[in-house]
């Protein structure tokens, strides 16, 4: 059956980050996944965890300067020093969370920019990633992300990911398979989920078109979710996506499928 974590970023935001770790165990979540831990101590984070009996599943390195507009660093060649400072960062808090995979953001792709350099950018920083996560128990994933609600991010199909991590080996670096931009850049989502199933350390979902909690849009989830379940897959589904109302109030979704 799948397994959920709620995305502490999008969900219960009735109240603050902090006190969303109570929030998502008294929903009856063991696991969560947020954005960006980096406002607040790791230790911090750790008790809230601990107090909660959650484990934390997922977050994503340092970004750059994210309130900007930045949304990663990894193809950016002029950005290296910086990424691997960000790396280093995330690792000490993955090791405080005991977090097991850390979401490497590729960045926005420069205007007149060649590809091929980017590529090769984005490549050899995944490579120097991987070589410092995985002694540290902690899988780099990487995540094709849709030019609607991103333009210009610079992964952005399943095709282009799975290049990359077969370039660099699956055993190093993992897929964030999120079903809501695949559905948005090139639907198909359960054939291509079974196609790539080797290589996905993690899922995310939300509906499309609104990017809002399952049921609310035009996916037919009983349909997604028995074909996960029937493919094997085992890891976590991240709950990132917005609630169309308050939190709690759009968890039916998941109490009816959290037992599927």
């Amino acid at each position: 059956m799948p397994k959920f974590a709620a995305n502490l970023s999008m969900m219960f935001n009735e109240v603050p980050f902090l006190d969303r770790f109570a929030a998502a165990r008294a929903a009856g979540f063991e696991a969560v996944e947020f954005l960006f831990p980096y406002e607040h101590p790791a230790a911090e984070i750790a008790r809230r965890l601990a107090d909660n009996g959650l484990a934390n599943v997922l977050f994503n390195a340092p970004p750059g300067d994210w309130n900007a507009g930045e949304r990663g660093t990894a193809c950016l060649p002029e950005r290296r020093a910086e990424f691997r400072d960000g790396i280093s960062r995330a690792l000490d808090y993955a090791a405080a969370l005991g977090c097991p995979r850390l979401h490497v953001m590729a960045g926005l792709a420069p205007a007149g920019a060649a590809r091929d350099t980017l590529l090769g950018c984005y490549a050899a920083n995944l490579d120097w990633a991987a070589e410092r996560c995985v002694p540290a128990g902690v899988k780099p994933v990487i995540e094709p992300i849709n030019h609607r609600d991103i333009p210009g991010f610079f992964l952005n199909t399943t095709a282009e990911a799975k290049a990359v991590i077969e370039a660099l080996g699956p055993d190093r670096v993992g897929l964030q398979f999120d079903l809501y931009h695949c559905q948005v850049t090139e639907g198909d989502v359960t054939r291509r989920a079974r196609d790539l199933l080797p290589l996905i350390a993690h899922m995310q979902v939300a509906d499309t078109p609104g990017r809002n909690e399952p049921g609310t849009g035009e996916v037919r989830w009983d349909f997604v979710f028995d074909a996960i379940d029937a493919m094997g897959y085992r890891g976590w589904i991240g709950c990132e996506y917005r609630p169309k109302g308050e939190t709690l109030a759009g968890l039916g979704w998941w109490q009816k499928h959290r037992g599927h």
